[in-house]
């Protein structure tokens, strides 16, 4: 299972700590989807504001605890589906 949560900031704001809460959430997901035995993964959507280097940290945190995040669209192939190939 995909988990896919955009985030999207232009001012300072809560969103910062929520970056954070990826690893709780997944673990969560974990939880609820082990009788079905199904694998979780849990997928930032984020816009530019974080590509400011002060998100270093919080971004290098997503990836230590098995989540991932990508700039502005998520890549299909990334999720398994088919990606078009132009002519």
């Amino acid at each position: 299972m995909f988990i896919i949560e955009v985030k999207y900031q232009e001012v300072e704001g809560s969103v910062d700590e929520k970056l954070q809460t990826c690893d709780f959430k997944r673990k969560q997901y974990i939880k609820l989807l082990s009788p079905l035995n199904m694998e979780v993964e849990y997928i930032y959507i984020l816009n530019d504001w974080f590509r400011n280097p002060k998100y270093k940290d919080v971004l290098d945190y997503i990836i230590s605890v098995n989540c991932k995040y990508y700039f502005n669209y998520l890549p299909l192939e990334k999720i398994g589906l088919p990606v078009p190939i132009s002519s």
